[in-house]
């Protein structure tokens, strides 16, 4: 083990051996790696533990610098965990460049198949006695992370302490086409809300979809394509997001000896901002992650957008309405316009053809729950439903919600403490909802 001390805060580097499926304990194994951080002056002390489970799918945990945001808050009570989740981060990585050592595409979906959530938990219940001597750990679920929490309380819940969910309540039992016909009219009300707030912006888009469809410039090998423009509308489910598209937009075009051509900035700006190269699983789990029996995902986004007409920017281009951004969705296109997928593109057809993914949540177990539990459901959170949330807190027996419209799906990083104290408090019955 590596320790080294930042301001305010000792972090310690750890490195556990699971099993790559947990249902053949003799078989491959895989590394995770997780981040210990504990106050500074504090090493020594005997500290509950509290495990932090990122959003995604397909991020490592968030690197901090020094006791901020939330993690400052953790740490005057607890000896964090920041694990980066199986194929994230520093564990065992899951790349273009590393699956091909699996074999072919159908190789690589089966390895990718234990990536989900359920073989997260099962890699938490691991290693979550060789840190605790067995005592039950608090897990703090981002997002995604507070899908994986949902399903710890249904597999293992003897494992858990209490449980914070930031925006990240899932549907128990919803195809991912319902979370997809659920998610377009948010998005849509998501970019009428930064069209009103930036109207100028509605023909900046314009001008900048017309030229990507004229000209499809290439950058760096990535294909920049109208359909990639509009989804940099994924920013637009963040606190300071619109106004980050704002200033994308203000520096998009220059005045070259032709006449006005996209700038170099804004086209080293939106590819890095729509490439996959930093979270490939991101791409390849998003939609599997709703997989529950043997109905396929079968690029679920993509075809549930045709039910929404008016996002095709085609069509808006063809016409004089504003061109709308996408949100958090994955398209067959991506894996033809980003080199980091590309090589992958086979392997996400078979995902998204599969059909016999395990159920991840026991609504039994759920409604029966005794463990603490604490959710924060951000008002029209553009990332997860609010309507779907809701229900299953109500499925969930005990668990304690803070419906609120202070934040948007970043709140824990935007209001750290803030968000932590509020839950800690509601899981220790010390504030009302």
């Amino acid at each position: 083990m590596n320790s080294y001390r930042q301001p305010g805060i000792v972090l310690t580097d750890r490195r556990f051996t699971v099993p790559l499926d947990h249902d053949d304990p003799g078989g491959e194994t895989i590394e995770i790696f997780g981040r210990e951080a504990v106050a500074a002056g504090r090493p020594s002390e005997g500290l509950p533990w509290l495990v932090y489970l990122e959003g995604g799918p397909g991020f490592g945990a968030r690197r901090f610098v020094g006791a901020e945001a939330w993690l400052g808050r953790a740490v005057r009570e607890f000896r964090v965990l920041l694990l980066d989740q199986r194929g994230t981060g520093l564990s065992t990585p899951a790349n273009r460049q590393t699956l091909p050592k699996r074999g072919g595409p159908r190789e690589q979906a089966d390895y990718l198949a234990h990536f989900r959530s359920d073989s997260i938990v099962r890699d938490c219940e691991l290693i979550r006695p060789r840190l605790t001597g067995g005592a039950p750990w608090t897990v703090l679920g981002q997002s995604f992370g507070g899908f994986c929490a949902v399903h710890y309380l249904s597999a293992a819940p003897e494992g858990l302490e209490a449980v914070l969910i930031t925006g990240g309540l899932p549907s128990l039992d919803a195809h991912a086409d319902e979370v997809y016909r659920a998610a377009y009219p948010r998005i849509e009300r998501k970019v009428a809300a930064h069209y009103a707030r930036y109207p100028q912006d509605v023909a900046r888009a314009r001008a900048v979809a017309a030229y990507l469809a004229e000209h499809r410039p290439d950058s760096a090998g990535h294909t920049l394509t109208p359909e990639g423009f509009q989804s940099l509308g994924i920013m637009l489910g963040s606190g300071s997001g619109s106004h980050q598209l704002h200033y994308l937009l203000e520096n998009a075009f220059v005045e070259g000896p032709h006449g006005a051509e996209l700038s170099d900035t804004f086209q080293e700006a939106m590819r890095t901002s729509t490439s996959f190269a930093g979270h490939p699983l991101y791409a390849l789990m998003h939609e599997v992650i709703y997989g529950q029996g043997a109905m396929p995902t079968d690029w679920s986004a993509e075809r549930v957008r045709a039910e929404f007409p008016q996002f095709d920017v085609n069509a808006a281009l063809a016409g004089d309405g504003p061109v709308l951004f996408t949100g958090e969705s994955i398209h067959p296109w991506h894996f033809a316009v980003d080199p980091a997928l590309r090589p992958l593109r086979e392997t996400a057809e078979l995902l998204a053809a599969r059909t016999d993914w395990p159920v991840l949540y026991d609504a039994e177990r759920l409604a029966a729950n005794e463990v603490p539990v604490a959710a924060a459901v951000y008002h029209d959170d553009m990332y997860v439903d609010t309507g779907h949330a809701l229900r299953t807190a109500s499925a969930i027996r005990g668990l304690r919600t803070w419906v609120t419209s202070e934040y948007e799906h970043d709140g824990v990083r935007a209001g750290g403490p803030h968000v932590l104290d509020r839950l800690l408090a509601l899981v220790r019955g010390e504030a009302d909802r």
